[in-house]
């Protein structure tokens, strides 16, 4: 029986968690659709723990309080997506209430765990419940309760595991996200191999292996999750985006948090005297760093695109039973004079775009802006000595525009404003006109494209004098709000009515991800019907955020 945790104790206790969350990482992934059914909190967690296990493992600590110390710093540093920091801030709360301790026993160290649920809880903004936070609350409860009468720290943990896996087990009663996906969270799930793991350590074993299926009611959960159930349009922020900075004057942190919750969500945020460390979700990444410039020196950045996630983890192929890509080159020779890189969103748009012409494709639209270096990097690997970058998007232009001046290729920005504007400009490309010649034809082509938009209200709201209410259709042309829409039947008399105006010679029907053909030709039918001398075509966009997008030329 072991009733004290030394220092030397609790580093085994990270390798082997550490080494416990690598081992199941993949499973852990593929229970994950909350908060963003992006399929990385095993890897996050992985590598939150890791990052932990490499301090530990490069010298010998004399107190509990050094170990604690090294442990809770070295994840906070290496913390990476929701899971990572709030886990990380598990141990940092751990190791404050240690603080100064040689070693701990039951009681102690039961309350230090406590403290780290305080602080997990403190950080993030919203606490959502069914998730670890949850798992690790009811599972340090127990452990408390155990304490207060018991000093046996193997029991203590027994305890503590029992407790952890029926919060685990109730997570998808108590989020309606893992309801709807049949799982348990991952982040809890991760958490339950933490504590599995210290309890092996305590009793001399070998690392437990993954828990079996539980019987009865609970064998009725998937063991991994279906990420096709999810759409790609429905993770309304796009970038998670964590960065650590210095605190190098007297501004309030507690004021980025707030203005981080106007422009984003899961939102935690640490404040550790000499860094704040920082994780959101957000569609302007570039906006919060900007901020975080104003507290100090950024020493860490990382920004993912979760739509591309989530959309690998969709295709019903895991990233790692995939064969590797062959690499690419970061930078192509010049084998022809044009080349075209073009942003969008949505395999059919994408392969409309290569039909056309574009050597290089960058995913993003609206609500999923691409920085700077996402297209340089494409601008780079087009094998040509001039590159037309058409943005296809107001948001994007400026990022775009960056590119001039970053790479040995001479960068020409066609500031198309919309996809069908893209497409257009496009057509002009010939090889036998000069570059200003080429950049006036696209201009040309690009303003006489008029687009209209089909998408819905997230929420409510009041818009250019109109009444919104979310779940309703909205019509755009040209950016400006026709109106919204309980049906699809009056949104399309009017967008006939808008476009009559221009008398369109050409008309294309652009339709997305969550439109069938079926539906897609009825639109297509009251175009034909109101314009039968304008060419028509329906085409499979695959594009998220808009169910249409119109081409009126």
């Amino acid at each position: 029986m072991k009733e004290h945790i030394d220092a030397a104790l609790f580093r085994d206790i990270i390798l082997y968690a550490s080494a416990a969350l690598e081992q199941n990482r993949q499973l852990i992934n593929e229970l994950n659709v909350f908060p963003v059914p992006d399929g990385d909190t095993g890897t996050n967690m992985s590598l939150t723990m890791g990052a932990a296990a490499s301090e530990l493992m490069k010298r010998d600590f004399p107190t509990l309080t050094a170990a604690a110390d090294c442990a809770a710093g070295a994840m906070l540093r290496g913390a990476r997506g929701n899971s990572g920091v709030i886990l990380s801030l598990l141990f940092r709360g751990l190791a404050k209430r240690l603080k100064g301790c040689e070693t701990a026993d039951a009681r102690l160290y039961a309350e230090a765990m406590t403290a780290g649920v305080d602080a997990a809880y403190k950080a993030v903004m919203k606490p959502a419940e069914g998730t670890i936070l949850t798992v690790s609350r009811v599972s340090t409860s127990s452990a408390v309760e155990f304490a207060e009468h018991g000093g046996d720290l193997e029991l203590m943990f027994s305890c503590a595991i029992e407790a952890a896996q029926e919060a685990l087990a109730d997570t998808v009663n108590l989020n309606p996200v893992l309801k709807r996906a049949g799982v348990v969270d991952a982040g809890g799930k991760g958490y339950v191999f933490i504590l599995e793991s210290t309890l092996a350590v305590l009793r001399g074993e070998a690392l437990p292996a993954p828990a079996p299926q539980p019987e009865g009611e609970r064998a009725e959960l998937r063991d991994r999750a279906d990420f096709a159930d999810f759409s790609t349009g429905e993770i309304t922020y796009a970038y998670c985006t964590e960065f650590i900075c210095t605190r190098d004057n007297d501004r309030d942190p507690e004021r980025m948090r707030q203005w981080l919750m106007t422009i984003g969500d899961c939102v935690v945020l640490v404040d550790d005297d000499e860094i704040i460390k920082v994780h959101v979700h957000t569609n302007s990444p570039g906006d919060v760093l900007s901020v975080a410039l104003t507290y100090g020196s950024l020493l860490k950045v990382k920004i993912e695109n979760m739509r591309e996630q989530h959309s690998e983890m969709a295709g019903g192929e895991s990233p790692e039973a995939a064969p590797a890509p062959e690499a690419e080159p970061e930078f192509a020779a010049a084998e022809k004079p044009y080349g075209a890189v073009a942003v969008c969103a949505g395999k059919g748009m994408a392969e409309l775009f290569r039909e056309l012409g574009a050597d290089r494709i960058v995913t993003g639209g609206q609500t999923m802006n691409p920085s700077t270096e996402d297209i340089l990097r494409e601008v780079n690997r087009t094998p040509a000595e001039t590159v037309f970058v058409f943005p296809n998007n107001k948001n994007i232009q400026m990022a775009a525009e960056q590119c001039v001046g970053l790479t040995e290729k001479a960068v020409v920005v066609i500031p198309t404003r919309t996809v069908p504007q893209g497409i257009s400009a496009m057509l002009m490309m010939d090889e036998g006109a000069t570059v200003e010649e080429l950049r006036e034809s696209m201009l040309e082509a690009a303003s006489g494209v008029h687009t209209a938009l089909v998408t819905y209200a997230a929420r409510d709201s009041e818009y250019d004098g109109h009444d919104i209410h979310a779940g309703e259709y909205l019509a755009l042309l040209d950016g400006a709000l026709l109106g919204s829409f309980k049906e699809l039947d009056s949104l399309f008399g009017i967008l006939c009515d808008s476009a009559e105006q221009f008398s369109p010679a050409v008309l294309s029907v652009y339709y997305g991800e969550d439109v069938d053909g079926e539906q897609a030709e009825v639109l297509g039918e009251r175009l034909s019907e109101r314009f039968p001398e304008a060419e028509l075509s329906v085409v499979d966009g695959g594009q998220p955020v808009y169910y249409y997008m119109v081409s009126i030329e």
